[in-house]
Order: C-alpha cells, then structure tokens, then sequence
C-alpha cells in the first residue's frame, strides 16, 4: 500500500474526480484541503509519504523539505513544469516527477477578465449593486488602445490575439522575441522601456527565472503612463510587489490586474487587498474543471506507471 499525499486541494475536488474506493487496496491517500504555515509543519505532516500530488507552485519541494522526507519516492505534480520543485535533488535522490496535461486557454481567459474588470470597473460596480446603487463609475474602451504584450509565447500570443479583435494596437517585448511570429500575429516589436511608455495596457506572460525576477521595479513602473494598467498572471516575483504598493499608493498607474503574489496565499493582512483599484484573484488562472479533469486523473495514471517501472510524462 503507496502512502499518497494530496496537497493544497483547496475546493475540496480530488475525492469528486476520482473514486478513491477504486484504489483502496493500492493508495492510501491523504487529502490536504489547506497550506501548510510553514515548511516544519510541512515535513511533520508529510515525512511517512512515498508520494505527493501537487498542485502546481502552491507548495514548494524544497532542498529542506525533501532532505526531510526520508519515504519520498514519487511526486506527481499538475501540469509538465514546476518551478518550486528542486528538481536537481529530486534527480539526485531518485525521486520521480512526473506532470499532467495542462490547458493554456484558461490562463489568456483570466487575463482577459482581469483587464475587463478594470477598465470597465466591474470590482466598483458589484459592490455598489449589492448596496443598493446604480451606475455609480464611468468606464473606458479598448478599442483604439495600445496592449503591451510582454511574453509573445503560448499565453501571450493569444491575449495578443484577443487584444488585436478587440481592435486594440498592440505590441511586444521579450529577450527573445520572434520577430517573424510578431510579424505573423501584426504585432509590433518594442523594447521594453518603449512598451512601458507607450502601453495602456501592460500584460505579462513570462516563465519565472532568474532573468525575469524583480522585471517590474519603480524605475519600470515610473516609465508608465498615469493612466496605464499593469496586469500580472504569470509570477508574483516578477513585479516588485513592495514597488508596486507604493506605486498605488502614491497613484503612479491607474490600476493593477493581479492572479500571482509573491507568497500565497496572499496573508489576509497584505496592503494589495485594501487598494480599490488593485483587482485580485487568488491564482486561479488554471483552476478550471477541464483542466482538474486531466490534472487527478493524470497523477493517478503516471503513479500506477511508476510502480510498473514504465512512468509516464516523466519531469525529472
């Protein structure tokens, strides 16, 4: 019987997708419906597991946490990149990761909801409705306006798509960006101090490396027009988020658009949760029941293949 550890299974879905009576004489699953406070409640709940399933980024594997996990044969994690595994000691200790199929639509669908919600002050609105008021802000449009794209790959390509329908200008920066792909979608290059100065709208789309950390500081953020929104559903590090409170404080952007934080969940007490103009969502980009529907069953399938010595969507 393989010990199994379902972490940070905060909708309480994985017994709803997968019929763990199936398994009872070969699982023995344990369902984390919350975040650990810190990673020494994390090894003393975890350090009888030969197998974790993990959600993404929401628990980090890290050095300490598997040097303390002394069972730990398997980690199946959703999706086929996770930055918060070491995967480097994973390797070394002969701990197999392994990842699912993920849908990328979804992740362009809540950016999309993001800059709606701001422009059209969607956030005010609701609020005002459910206090008995009618029509108390005044929006603006997309159309005519300019979408700076930073990250023209799988994600930012189709939010570019969107934004073009939308009849928006729009144009991109990366440190590698595909000039032909660019020309391809009738986006414009720019540099990155050029997008920030001329964007009204600034959307992330980057994988989290050490590249890209602190990518948006006060010096970027000052480079933006006053009346400019910056829109964040890749990674919290990549916006100095100290920076960026103190630019909504002092009024520096318009607004901000925010599914990734530095730390999540984002404390109850952060001073992101108490600026009317910061829209926030809590990391629920890929959360949606198409990809919770490959994301279990998935794990359960690359697990029953390990144990065949045949794994599948093998990481690491």
């Amino acid at each position: 019987m393989i010990k199994v550890a379902v972490l940070d299974d905060y909708q309480s879905v994985f017994e709803e997708i997968i019929d763990i009576e199936k398994f009872k004489n070969k699982f023995d699953f344990k369902i984390f419906n919350e975040a650990f406070n810190d990673e020494n409640e994390a090894i003393d709940a975890l350090e009888e597991f030969e197998a974790l399933f993990i959600m993404r980024e929401r628990t980090p594997i890290t050095k300490n946490l598997l040097e303390n996990l002394p069972n730990l044969k398997y980690i199946m994690t959703s999706g086929m990149r996770n930055n918060s595994i070491n995967l480097e000691l994973t390797k070394k200790k002969g701990i197999l990761v392994c990842g699912t199929e993920i849908n990328s639509n979804p992740a362009a669908e809540i950016t999309w909801t993001l800059i709606l919600g701001l422009l059209r002050n969607v956030k005010q609105e609701i609020d005002n409705m459910f206090q008995g008021y009618w029509q108390t802000t005044i929006g603006s449009e997309l159309k005519g306006k300019m979408l700076g794209v930073i990250g023209l790959g799988k994600i930012g390509t189709q939010v570019a798509k969107v934004g073009k329908a939308f009849g928006m200008e729009v144009c991109a920066w990366s440190e590698n960006l595909n000039l032909s792909h660019a020309n391809e979608l009738g986006v414009l290059p720019m540099s990155k101090e050029d997008l920030l100065k001329n964007s009204d709208i600034i959307s992330i789309h980057l994988v989290l490396g050490e590249r890209y950390k602190n990518l948006i500081t006060k010096k970027e953020i000052e480079m933006m027009k006053k009346t400019s929104f910056l829109i964040n559903t890749s990674r919290g590090p990549i916006i100095n988020e100290n920076d960026l409170v103190e630019a909504l404080k002092d009024e520096k952007i318009a607004g901000v658009g925010l599914d990734v934080y530095d730390k999540e969940p984002l404390p109850q007490d952060h001073k992101l949760r108490f600026f009317p103009n910061a829209l926030l969502l809590p990391h629920i980009g890929y959360v949606t029941a198409e990809n919770y529907s490959k994301f279990y069953p998935q794990m359960i399938e690359n697990l029953e293949s390990c144990l065949e010595n045949k794994p599948l969507r093998i990481i690491s």
